[in-house]
């Protein structure tokens, strides 16, 4: 994939300029959205053209990379701190995940599509993103061999909330969730304690499906 850096600089920082105006007052969000080139995780060169415009675009097996607004909104949804251990359901190009990274979180994420996992592990290590640790397997599951974690991000649209990924979460940790059928209400949960939770909605959203049963045992590496 080329690199046409100088080509994209100026509809980078429109789109920043926009997010800014849109609700996204996080400046660690906004940083990221300059350090993490989106065209670099869409694969049609056409479709790169459009990388800087607030849209979905496909991507591999059927899947989207999401607008940018989404990603950037959930990102402050989950309040970032350096250092923070974050779990992230559903890699797709990896963007998502880039963008965390940047913000200083050391992010370990699932992806249930293989052909997906195995280009998105070829693209982070050409782009050199360092703190995002893949794993191919079943979302639902999460990863209870690294849990705790203090954040907890879906990037699907879920049924329901996972009872797996509550009990994953540390106390006083924060789970972003895409929740419901065709349309998902944004939550937010943060877990008070192992028996109390609150929970919160910011508006409604349109994400590929979460599904399940793909695996029995999540895997890395490989």
């Amino acid at each position: 994939m080329e690199d046409n850096y100088y080509l994209f600089q100026g509809a980078k920082k429109s789109l920043i300029r926009w997010l800014a105006d849109n609700g996204i007052t996080d400046t660690g969000v906004l940083r990221a959205f300059d350090v993490i080139e989106r065209h670099q995780f869409i694969e049609d060169h056409f479709l790169q053209q459009k990388a800087y415009e607030n849209m979905p675009l496909p991507i591999a097996c059927d899947q989207t990379i999401s607008q940018p607004i989404t990603v950037a909104f959930q990102s402050q949804l989950l309040q970032i701190k350096t250092g923070d251990k974050v779990l992230e359901i559903g890699t797709g190009s990896g963007f998502q995940a880039s963008i965390l990274a940047a913000m200083g979180a050391k992010v370990f994420t699932v992806e249930r599509q293989i052909e997906l996992f195995r280009k998105t592990r070829i693209l982070l290590n050409k782009l050199k993103i360092e703190n995002v640790k893949q794993h191919y397997g079943d979302g639902f599951l999460g990863l209870p061999q690294q849990a705790p974690f203090d954040k907890i991000i879906v990037t699907c649209g879920a049924p329901n909330v996972p009872t797996s990924l509550l009990q994953q979460l540390k106390t006083g940790g924060i789970l972003i969730i895409p929740v419901g059928d065709n349309i998902q209400d944004m939550k937010r949960i943060t877990k008070i304690s192992d028996a109390e939770y609150k929970e919160e909605t910011f508006g409604q959203f349109q994400f590929v499906p979460m599904l399940e049963n793909l695996v029995k045992v999540n895997q890395s590496y490989f």
